[in-house]
């Protein structure tokens, strides 16, 4: 109607818009979302973020460090005066802020790093002893060195139970997801979470960088879950999250003592996604990539200059992956396809999907697809509050679709 402004466009519940770098924004909402699992508050997590200075590359890893140093000294002062469950507490929370810090550390080879990392170890330890967690840490052997993990038995399982074994992406640490374990543990599954090459303390602590041929980290881990008492091993499940829902594929396509495999999002070709990604962002200079790939070093250093954004994914991804420079970073990426081993699944499948998926857009319904395996199509969507990538937000609406699949096949 003429003369009648209009109402002003709704911005979706989950753009937050208190961060300046929309990635910083989502993981903001990722730290909010683990008060479902009592490794955040929210008073906490929002005075971090509001002492944040979008133009300081370093401001989101010291203002988190700080959180988190506090909240430290909380669970030593009443830890002192014998206060097991407030101090207990107050390390949970505090491992989860130092491990936020290091998602958008500007340098990834910085001594903070390795400390950071100890001190969400240290933190996360004491949290388990003193809040009682039915978790052990556990070293799984791998190529002539360990990989860091944690058993968690479940209290409730009755003889030799299921074992969901629990993977990982790029950014997170297993432990962020704890409200996935809490679930399985209720509901009488044990569970095996790992910081498998390029994650967490693996690569900040031995310099293990992601591989394509997945299969080769996770047949040691389940060689290790079976020896584990109480653990049946005809009743294994893998679950993926982010990057891990390319990774898990890879490694069930070799791997058969996996019963149930759950990658979430579903991605069939990890390299092509984020080429998607790149040919989004960088239109002019992925041409240079094949053609010239010196040239696309210096016009992608010109752009790290300029952008934090590109800076951190660059340095960091670039770590991850043991690459060189950035057109080495996107040649590694590119391996990381499982178009011609999909059809070798035989487990029966769970593939995960959400209508804001953004990371990976398309490539569950491509992996479904694909399979050849019995399999089944979970698609969140805006109604259920799941759309987001891993359901951001959304855990109680995850845990109930995901396990009632799990509990319908396990």
């Amino acid at each position: 109607m003429a003369g009648v402004p209009s109402a002003p466009e709704r911005r979706p519940w989950y753009e937050l818009g208190l961060m300046a770098d929309p990635i910083m924004d989502s993981q903001l909402l990722h730290f909010l979302a683990a008060t479902y699992s009592a490794q955040a508050d929210i008073g906490e997590v929002l005075d971090t973020a509001s002492r944040i200075v979008p133009d300081d590359d370093w401001s989101w890893a010291t203002e988190w460090v700080s959180t988190a140093d506090r909240l430290r000294g909380m669970g030593d002062a009443s830890r002192a005066r014998g206060r097991r469950y407030s101090a207990g507490n107050a390390y949970l929370r505090a491992a989860n802020y130092y491990r936020a810090a290091l998602i958008h550390h500007p340098e990834p080879g910085h001594p903070s790093v390795l400390e950071t990392g100890r001190k969400a170890v240290d933190a996360y330890n004491k949290a388990i002893a003193l809040l009682e967690l039915p978790a052990v840490a556990v070293r799984i052997p791998y190529e002539g060195t360990t990989l860091p993990g944690y058993f968690f038995r479940s209290p409730r399982a009755r003889g030799r139970a299921p074992l969901l074994i629990f993977q990982q992406g790029r950014d997170a640490c297993p432990e962020e997801s704890k409200y996935v374990m809490d679930a399985a543990l209720e509901r009488g599954y044990h569970c095996l979470i790992v910081h498998a090459p390029g994650q967490g303390m693996a690569i900040r602590e031995q310099g293990l960088t992601f591989r394509p041929d997945w299969e080769k980290v996770i047949t040691p881990v389940i060689n290790f879950a079976t020896r584990i008492s109480g653990v049946d091993s005809g009743r294994i499940a893998l679950l993926g999250w982010s990057m891990g829902g390319a990774l898990v594929p890879r490694a069930a396509a070799f791997e058969r003592r996996i019963k149930l495999l759950i990658p979430n999002p579903g991605v069939l070709n990890w390299g092509q996604s984020s080429f998607d990604q790149f040919n989004m962002y960088f239109p002019d200079i992925m041409p240079l990539l094949d053609t010239d790939p010196q040239a696309f070093d210096a016009a992608m250093a010109q752009l790290m200059d300029a952008v934090f954004l590109y800076r951190w994914y660059m340095r960091d991804s670039m770590s991850k992956h043991g690459a060189s420079s950035p057109s080495d970073l996107l040649f590694k990426l590119r391996e990381f396809n499982n178009e011609s081993v999909v059809q070798r699944i035989r487990c029966r499948t769970l593939v995960v999907d959400g209508t804001a998926e953004a990371f990976s857009v398309g490539q569950a319904r491509l992996l479904f697809d694909a399979l050849t395996c019995p399999k089944d199509y979970l698609l969140f969507t805006e109604e259920d509050t799941g759309l987001l990538h891993c359901q951001e937000a959304a855990q109680a609406v995850a845990n109930h679709r995901m396990f009632d699949w799990f509990d319908e096949y396990i």
